[in-house]
């Protein structure tokens, strides 16, 4: 594919077509690493499991004296079976 760097505002950009970005198993809104490999741009997608964190990242960031507990809700607002 042969595409063409056009100014946007005060940036560049690149368009991609859909079926690039769902050959790569990319979507709009998704983040990508850029990086300059022997004067080549490489664009990679950013791989993280559930969206925006790993669940290694989360579970790092439970306090070691958390202690789990019920929360209570309330009592039924509509049709819900308690």
């Amino acid at each position: 594919m042969v595409t063409k760097i056009q100014s946007w505002g005060n940036s560049q950009g690149l368009r991609l077509s859909r079926q690039l970005l769902e050959e790569a198993n990319i979507a709009v809104g998704d983040e990508v690493n850029l990086a300059v490999h022997d004067g080549v741009i490489v664009i990679a997608p950013v791989r993280r499991i559930r969206g925006k964190r790993s669940l290694k990242e989360l579970v790092s960031q439970i306090p070691r004296d958390y202690k789990p507990q019920e929360v209570p809700w309330g009592a039924p607002a509509g049709k819900e079976v308690w």
